[in-house]
C-alpha cells in the first residue's frame, strides 16, 4: 500500500531523475573529529607556538587553514561523480606516481629530517604521499571492478594490482617512509581480499613479501633503534626511548578523567610533536581514559559508516563505489590504529598522524577528500535505492490499472 501511494505521487517522476542524499551519521562523525582536532591542536601546539603575527595560536591558524581548504576538497569531491574516478583512475595513478617522483627533484623536493616526503609549493609543503593514499584506493577500486573473475580465481590476478602498489612502495621506501610504506601494502592487501582474493593466493604472495619488510624494517639503524626502544623504552629514557617514555608518562598521568583541558605538563617542551605525531597522549592527558575512548567511539563510528556504505553498494551492485568505500575505510583504520598504537606503547614509533585530530597540512586536506569520497559514495547508493523503489512502485502501478 505504502508503495502504491509512493507511485501515485511520483508517476510522472523518471527513474534517472531519482535524487540521493549524503549520509547524515558519516558527515557527524567526520565533523566532531575534526572538532576534536581543533580543540587539541590548540591545546597542545600553545607552549611551542611562536608566531611573530599569530603567537600563541601560530599552529592553529595553520591547522584552520588547512582544515578550511580540506572543507573544500571534501565538497569537490562528494560532487564529483564516482564514474568520472573510475574512467580516470589509470591517469591518477601515473600523477601518483610523479607526484612520489618530485620529491626526488632539486628545488621542488624538500629534505627534513633527513627524508625526502614533501614537494615546495611557495609558501608550504605538500606531502606526496597523501594524495597517493587516496589515488591507491581509486584505482585498486577500478582494477577489482575490471578484472574481478580473474582476482577471485587466479594467482595473477592478485599478483598484478599488488605490483603496481609495489612501486609506490618502494619509492617510498626510497624517501625513506617505511610507515607510510606499510600503510599502503596493507591497504592494498586488504582491498584485494575483500574484493575475493583467494587466502591461499594472498598466503603464498606473503612468503617472498614479508621477509623483504622486515630486511627493509632492520637495514637502517635508526629502525632498528625504533624496534628495540619499543620493546624497552625505559631501557634509554633520555635517548632511543624519549618520545614513549614521555607519551607513557602523559597518558599514566591522565587516568580516568584527565588533568583538565589546557593543563597538560607533557606538552611543555617534554613530549616531542605533541601536536603531530603523539596528539593522543596529550588527549589521554587532559582528557583521560574518557577521552581515549571517545576518540576510539568515533573512529569506530565513521569507520563502520564506511563499511556498511560499502556492503550496501556491493549488494546493489555498484562496485566501484563500494571498494571505493571500503579502501577510504580500510585506509582512515588502519592509519588510526598505527597511530594510536604508537602513543601507547604497542607498537614501534612511525611517523603517522591521527586523521583529522592531529595538525599537520597534507594529511588534513587529503583526509577530507577522502571523507567527500565517503559522502559520494553515500549520495549515489541512496540514488540507486530510490531508483530501484521507483521502479517496484511503478510496476505494482502499472499492474493494478485496468
Amino acid at each position: 500500500m505504502l508503495l502504491f501511494d509512493y507511485a501515485s505521487e511520483s508517476q510522472a517522476t523518471r527513474r534517472s531523475e531519482a535524487k540521493g542524499r549524503y549520509d547524515a551519521g558519516l558527515v557527524l562523525a567526520a565533523t566532531l573529529l575534526a572538532s576534536l582536532g581543533v580543540v587539541m591542536v590548540a591545546s597542545s601546539s600553545i607552549a611551542i607556538a611562536n608566531g611573530p603575527h599569530f603567537g600563541s595560536f601560530q599552529y592553529l591558524v595553520k591547522h584552520l587553514v588547512f582544515l578550511a581548504c580540506g572543507l573544500v576538497a571534501c565538497v569537490v569531491a562528494a560532487r564529483t561523480e564516482l564514474g568520472w574516478l573510475e574512467r580516470h583512475a589509470g591517469w591518477l595513478l601515473v600523477g601518483g606516481i610523479v607526484l612520489l617522483a618530485l620529491v626526488f627533484v632539486p628545488f621542488i623536493g624538500v629534505r627534513i629530517n633527513g627524508a625526502r616526503r614533501w614537494i615546495r609549493l611557495g609558501f608550504t609543503g605538500f606531502q606526496s604521499v597523501e594524495a597517493v593514499k587516496l589515488i591507491l584506493v581509486v584505482y585498486m577500486a577500478s582494477y577489482l571492478v575490471r578484472h574481478r573473475d580473474d582476482v577471485q580465481t587466479r594467482l595473477l590476478g592478485v599478483v598484478k594490482p599488488l605490483l603496481l602498489a609495489g612501486v609506490l612502495v618502494l619509492m617510498l621506501l626510497a624517501q625513506p617512509d617505511f610507515g607510510s610504506a606499510t600503510l599502503l601494502t596493507a591497504v592494498a592487501v586488504g582491498m584485494v581480499w575483500l574484493g575475493g582474493a583467494r587466502l591461499r593466493h594472498l598466503m603464498l604472495l606473503a612468503l617472498p613479501v614479508l621477509p623483504a619488510l622486515a630486511w627493509a624494517a632492520t637495514s637502517q639503524d635508526y629502525r632498528v633503534k625504533r624496534l628495540t626502544s619499543f620493546l624497552d623504552p625505559w631501557a634509554d629514557p633520555f635517548k632511543d626511548g624519549f618520545q614513549l617514555t614521555q607519551a607513557l608518562i602523559a597518558i599514566g598521568r591522565g587516568e580516568w578523567l584527565g588533568v583538565g583541558l589546557g593543563g597538560s605538563v607533557q606538552k611543555l617542551f617534554y613530549l616531542p610533536e605533541a601536536h603531530t605525531d603523539f596528539i593522543l597522549a596529550v588527549i589521554a592527558e587532559e582528557l583521560g581514559l574518557a577521552g581515549i575512548v571517545l576518540v576510539l567511539g568515533l573512529f569506530a563510528w565513521l569507520v563502520g559508516r564506511g563499511f556498511v556504505l560499502g556492503l550496501r553498494a556491493i549488494e546493489r551492485h555498484q562496485r566501484f563505489a563500494g571498494y571505493c568505500a571500503f579502501g577510504v575505510s580500510l585506509m582512515i583504520a588502519l592509519q588510526a590504529l598505527v597511530s594510536i598504537g604508537v602513543n601507547l606503547g604497542v607498537l614501534p614509533t612511525k611517523g603517522l598522524t591521527l586523521p583529522l585530530i592531529s595538525s599537520g597540512g597534507s594529511s588534513v586536506m587529503m583526509t577530507c577528500a577522502m571523507i567527500g569520497v565517503l559522502i559520494r559514495v553515500s549520495y549515489e547508493v541512496s540514488r540507486a535505492e530510490a531508483s530501484m523503489l521507483q521502479a517496484i512502485a511503478e510496476r505494482q502501478l502499472a499492474e493494478v490499472r485496468p
